[in-house]
């Protein structure tokens, strides 16, 4: 079946898909210091829009805490409003040379919002699969109107690009079922 439609490309884009939706759940914070969470900030500085980690350091020097060390002093106000405006529901605390961002204990309230916000990144995931699965589909059946291919291959073909679609389903809703039960964790 390799002969017909190339799998190994197939699995290389699902995934990609897979460890974007890993890389995503990491933004999501939790109870826990991590600073991926600060990734999808974006601060407006010197008339252009930089990622956070382009214009300062970010360390976790303890398990419930943050800090945000700007390359450039003068740009920590824009850095904290950034932090402030973005959805990851954290106060930062500006002492004058770094930012300070504690991370308080989840509500419940603020779980459930995060355990959807995480529904909706593996969504995102398997709709990136099941494209993959799409475009090769296509791919197939344009072979079979050529004629290069059998309808016994064409279904052969479909059969196993839809295992792979499966399995990398199932990896994503694995992989949103750790989320989720991290973030319910007390």
């Amino acid at each position: 079946m390799s002969d017909i439609i190339d799998l190994t490309a197939a699995e290389h884009r699902m995934a990609g898909a897979l460890e974007a939706v890993r890389g995503h759940f990491a933004t999501i914070r939790t109870g826990r210091a991590n600073a991926a969470i600060l990734d999808r900030i974006e601060v407006e500085l010197y008339g252009t829009r930089m990622g956070l980690r382009s214009v300062a350091n970010v360390n976790v020097p303890e398990p419930r805490l943050i800090t945000v060390t700007p390359f450039d002093p003068n740009s920590l106000k824009a850095i904290e409003r950034a932090i402030e405006q973005s959805d990851v529901g954290l106060n930062p605390q500006n002492d004058g040379k770094i930012l300070r961002l504690p991370i308080p204990e989840l509500t419940e309230e603020r779980r459930r919002e995060l355990i959807k916000v995480a529904r909706h990144m593996a969504e995102e995931g398997r709709v990136s699969v099941r494209n993959v699965r799409r475009d090769e589909l296509r791919d197939v059946v344009e072979l079979k109107k050529m004629g290069e291919i059998s309808e016994d291959d064409e279904r052969r073909a479909e059969q196993e690009l839809q295992q792979l679609t499966n399995d990398y389903v199932k990896r994503i809703d694995a992989a949103l079922s750790d989320k989720e039960s991290e973030l319910l964790e007390v």
